[in-house]
């Protein structure tokens, strides 16, 4: 038998009338927006099973069987998931094409070790004393027990009975190694990778539960811990939520993007459904890929800190080179979505989203809150936060604009904005490849002389070692450095993840790095004097590319504006001298601004 495209599957759901198929089998009566009826799995006269169409699902509030119309067909009538998908296609009139490789899907197993595990850990909330601990956890976070058994949210115990039971259940040992169910220790045993955590199922666009995220709810770190990727799950190719929001995004022509599980849920039991999250990692292009299929439009609901600020303009700009529209919804002081919703109701929530604004004009917004446009070097460096997001906009329409209001508000000439954004599109490239092999390359394209002997290849790599080796080098890095002097992008996430205590965000590159570098340590060589070279270098770096800019702009200036600019050359460039007195280059290019 033939695989099924995805977008075909997707396509017969979407025409399926799920209340008139299962209403073939099951007596429903309408009951507000859902119907209900007897339960057809575990009888009984009641009417505790509901339908609910604008979620394509159904759920007995009872025996907990819960599923779409395709899961309906395998659970009543013993069928294999691509014997359900084509007897629905045939009921709503939607051809197969009989067409990709043949035979079984070799992933079957995977699946259906996952989907087992997700049955027996939901079983395990609903009714083993041992996760009277994750039923607290649930109370103290105001989500009620009947609404997380119907999302199918589980608990993982700390013993070995998830072990015990898979067994019992005839799974092998290899098939769990390879969905992600289990570790294999260095002394060779096996154990649970998810042990005394609160389990959100993750399910892929066919809704098949494809992955776990788990959140202690107990002593012990990480605060969450995803499944690793597996053949069937890539944590940067799915998004939390979308198997359902989907349907709602489409409706309501937008996507709510949020940082968190919880923030997700919270919306979605007060009626709000177009809500998803990345799966722990920042949003790749992947994950705006599927966004941009389903809703024309984001709103970023992130937490208003200066992490969250940061995430916030990063998907803004991955989601920009979708051709998406894309808005910012900024959250009071102290709230984040889940408390939001807690407090005000889907009310207060759209009061907040009402309120978004452009990406471009929320950044905007905070940089005249810092005073950048208040001076010429303040404006030069504004300059250097609005063009990111002005070349991530790959649709011309939205350029145009943002290049129109950046000059505006920067009194920048529009002719002077487009050289820029072109300029900085030829060089990327070539600066990236210099910083992967090590090099660290200032923006105007020279090599730093600055690596000494004893230091690292670069000082980020130095940085992040010394982050590694704990306080209080942590804390004396975090203080001298900022994550955005940290140019190499593995080396950034892992330096944002460190600083934040958040190991799990690591994506599969940058957690590799971060293992390399944990394996590599100091090497005997000493934390201060790395630490001296490593900040000196840096800001030796950030003070160079203020030189170059400078450069760029005395000619553009007004003649009553250059010696303003001129004397800012000039401390710039002693300040440069003080750091790091052998700066060759900038010495060079310096000499026509000090006069010598």
């Amino acid at each position: 038998m033939s695989l099924i495209p995805d977008d075909v599957i997707e396509q017969v759901r979407d025409a399926a009338d799920i209340v008139g198929i299962i209403g073939e089998h099951v007596e429903l009566k309408r009951t507000g927006s859902d119907y209900r009826g007897p339960c057809p799995f575990h009888g009984g006269t009641h009417r505790n099973f509901a339908v609910i169409p604008k979620k394509g699902m159904f759920y007995c509030f009872v025996c907990h069987e819960a599923g779409d119309v395709f899961t309906f067909f395998m659970k009543k009538l013993g069928m294999d998931y691509p014997t359900a998908v084509r007897e629905v296609a045939r009921r709503v009139g939607v051809t197969i094409p009989e067409r990709g490789p043949s035979g079984p899907d070799p992933r079957e197993p995977l699946f259906t070790a996952v989907a087992t595990a997700a049955d027996w850990f939901a079983r395990q909330l609903r009714d083993s004393a041992a996760a009277e601990v994750a039923r607290q956890y649930l109370t103290t976070r105001h989500v009620e027990l009947e609404q997380a058994y119907q999302l199918g949210l589980g608990y993982a115990p700390k013993d070995r009975s998830f072990l015990d039971a898979m067994k019992g259940l005839g799974l092998q040992e290899d098939v769990l190694l390879e969905a992600g169910l289990v570790v294999k220790r260095d002394d060779g045993t096996v154990g649970s990778r998810f042990r005394g955590r609160l389990l959100f199922p993750i399910h892929d666009l066919r809704a098949r539960v494809v992955a776990f995220g788990g959140r202690i709810v107990d002593e012990g770190e990480p605060k969450y811990l995803n499944s690793p990727d597996t053949p069937i799950f890539h944590k940067g190719k799915l998004l939390y939520n979308l198997h359902v929001a989907k349907h709602a995004m489409r409706k309501a022509e937008r996507a709510i993007l949020v940082e968190g599980y919880f923030d997700v849920l919270r919306p979605v039991l007060a009626g709000i459904e177009e809500v998803v999250a990345p799966l722990g990692t920042g949003l790749t292009p992947e994950q705006a890929q599927l966004i941009q299929r389903h809703a024309p439009h984001v709103i970023l609901l992130y937490d208003s800190d200066d992490a969250g600020l940061r995430a916030t303009f990063r998907a803004g700009d991955e989601l920009l080179r979708e051709r998406l529209r894309v808005s910012v919804a900024t959250l009071p002081a102290g709230e984040d979505p889940d408390t939001l919703v807690r407090a005000r109701g889907a009310a207060g929530l759209e009061a907040v989203l009402k309120d978004a604004v452009d990406v471009l004009e929320r950044k905007i917004q905070i940089l005249e809150r810092k005073g950048f446009f208040g001076s010429l070097p303040g404006r030069r460096r504004a300059l250097d936060r609005l063009l990111p997001t002005i070349r991530a906009a790959s649709d011309p329409i939205t350029r145009e604009l943002y290049i129109s209001r950046t000059a505006e508000v920067a009194g920048v000439r529009k002719d002077v904005l487009e050289r820029e954004i072109a300029a900085l599109g030829a060089g990327s490239g070539e600066r990236d490849l210099a910083v992967r092999s090590g090099r660290a390359v200032s923006a105007a394209g020279n090599r730093s002389p600055l690596p000494a002997p004893d230091l690292p290849a670069s000082a980020e790599k130095a940085l992040l070692l010394l982050l590694l080796e704990g306080e209080p080098w942590k804390a004396r890095v975090l203080e001298a450095v900022d994550p955005e002097e940290i140019e190499f992008p593995p080396y950034r996430a892992v330096f944002e993840a460190l600083a934040e205590d958040a190991p799990e965000r690591l994506d599969e590159t940058a957690a590799r790095a971060c293992e390399l570098l944990k394996a590599e340590g100091l090497g005997g060589r000493p934390p201060d004097e790395l630490f001296e070279r490593a900040v000196n270098w840096v800001e030796a770096r950030r003070l160079e590319r203020e030189i170059a800019k400078l450069d760029g702009l005395i000619p553009l200036a007004a003649p009553e504006e250059q010696p303003e600019l001129l004397a800012e050359k000039r401390r710039v460039f002693d300040a440069l001298r003080v750091k790091y007195p052998r700066y060759k280059i900038a010495a060079r290019r310096g000499r026509g601004a000090s006069g010598t």
